[in-house]
């Protein structure tokens, strides 16, 4: 799969691309530690199903290929914060004259969905956020984490600036779910996911145009079991 870039927000970001130019837009973004590459099953699907999809599968900053502004020395502490990448993800649609589009969020991809669709609403068509929690501070917080050894497809630092923010989320993002007013899809892995369901469920209570679906996957439902996924993803995107 060709790897294309773009400048987007003051750095450049890589992203992959399928399906017919001029087809409706989806946007997917991927969980932290991976990349756009990580949807090329369900990005082909999307891309030659029934009614074809304009597919995009950005690499948020500090992964795969995209730029990793936390190894500069001079970074700021917000180079990685949800917020930035927020503004990243808008700056990348504009760039691409994609102005309204779908978007699937897994994970940290998920968050940074929904303050997309929170900040820049007129943007986002539908909504779809995979075995994403709500932003509710842990207790206790999680720990430090222990870099692994060996080279690494992400940037260490995005990893401790991610943790902190999900340690002690910006009550902003609470409050602003209730401005989420287009259709959104909430997909929990059930049992088997290291999110707590219990959270899920509280944050489709939050957001006012919302379903939730559990498919019995873990984390990684687009993954794990790409077929149920698509068979709740499709036909909401279709709507």
């Amino acid at each position: 799969m060709e790897i294309h870039t773009v400048k987007a927000n003051g750095i450049t970001l890589a992203y992959r691309a399928w399906g017919p130019e001029d087809a409706a837009p989806v946007l997917l973004l991927h969980c932290r530690g991976a990349d756009g590459g990580d949807w090329t099953t369900i990005a082909a699907r999307l891309a030659a199903g029934a009614r074809p999809r304009r597919v995009y599968a950005p690499d948020l900053r500090g992964h795969g290929h995209s730029d990793w502004p936390g190894a500069d020395p001079g970074a700021t502490a917000d180079v990685y914060a949800y917020e930035t990448m927020c503004d990243d993800i808008h700056a990348f649609l504009a760039a691409l004259g994609a102005d309204r589009v779908d978007v699937v969020g897994h994970s940290l991809g998920g968050a940074v969905a929904y303050l997309l669709a929170q900040r820049h609403p007129g943007v986002v068509r539908r909504l779809v956020l995979e075995d994403v929690p709500a932003p509710i501070p842990l207790d206790p917080p999680r720990p430090p984490a222990e870099r692994p050894d060996g080279e690494l497809s992400f940037d260490w630092a995005m990893v401790r600036a991610t943790d902190e923010q999900r340690n002690a989320p910006s009550r902003a993002w609470w409050e602003g779910m209730r401005r989420i007013a287009m259709p959104t899809l909430l997909i929990g892995g059930g049992a088997g996911s290291l999110i707590p369901q219990d959270q899920i469920a509280t944050l489709a209570g939050l957001i006012p145009d919302a379903r939730l679906v559990t498919v019995e996957a873990g984390h990684l439902v687009h993954e794990t079991r790409p077929e149920e996924f698509l068979a709740v993803v499709e036909p909401f995107l279709a709507e």
